[in-house]
């Protein structure tokens, strides 16, 4: 422990066998430049694997946050900027570590996006509301971010 750190006694130690989560992400909210939704499902990742437990973790972007399923043409046109998706590589790591990620296809077909707009493995649903309840219907836990 360098000079700089700070003991932290854990109180409350978590460890589950099995994880069902869906986060539903409408926004983007921030931790510094990341987003909260994404640092937070990569925390959750590392908590499974720490803890070797069974896991389902599905991500449905939604409303103003499906333009993070984008490909960088797409996300251009969409954000009318010329930087490309500076998501994607972070969703293909969740998609790498077990995440199932999910557009919502009302927001899909408000801004005329298809599925060659998306980036790889990027499954559509049928809408947002309709897949989390699904989810939580069969036991998952819904986070919303």
């Amino acid at each position: 422990m360098t000079a700089l750190e700070k003991s932290l006694h854990i109180d409350i130690p978590v460890k589950l066998s099995d994880v069902k989560m869906v986060f539903s992400i409408g926004r983007l909210e921030f931790e510094g430049d990341l987003p909260a939704s994404i640092f937070h499902m990569q925390l959750i990742e590392n908590d499974i694997a720490d803890w070797h437990a069974k896991s389902e973790v599905v991500a449905v972007f939604h409303t103003n946050a499906g333009h993070v399923t984008l490909h960088d043409a797409a996300y251009n046109a969409d954000r009318n900027i010329a930087t490309g998706n500076p998501y994607r590589n972070l969703v293909a790591e969740l998609i790498k570590r077990g995440v199932n990620v999910e557009l919502c296809g009302a927001t899909a077909k408000a801004h005329n996006w298809g599925n060659e707009d998306l980036l790889p493995d990027i499954k559509v649903n049928t809408d947002a509301m309709a897949r989390t309840t699904q989810l939580v219907q069969q036991g998952f836990v819904k986070i919303t971010e």
